[in-house]
């Protein structure tokens, strides 16, 4: 490898906020915020959704009203006779 052109990688914890579940990995994202893990500082960064919270990775159904939003472009661009 060449060097001095690779980023360097940091050790990095992203926390679920509906979870809790934090994800200890190496990254070359920083953060303002820390936090130490086992004797480690980590850049801490708070994410919304990750694999633990996502609907595709849980299983979990959600419903969309398709006929309230086929109604809706009907009337909008239905033309007026």
């Amino acid at each position: 490898m060449k060097k001095d052109i690779h980023p360097i990688n940091h050790p990095v914890c992203f926390t679920d906020v509906s979870t809790g579940k934090k994800f200890i990995t190496y990254s070359t994202a920083k953060s303002q915020k820390t936090e130490n893990i086992n004797g480690v500082d980590h850049f801490l960064h708070v994410r919304d959704i990750t694999m633990d919270s996502h609907p595709a990775y849980t299983g979990e159904k959600r419903f969309v009203d398709t006929a309230g939003r086929v109604e809706k472009f009907q009337t909008k661009f239905s033309r007026k006779r």
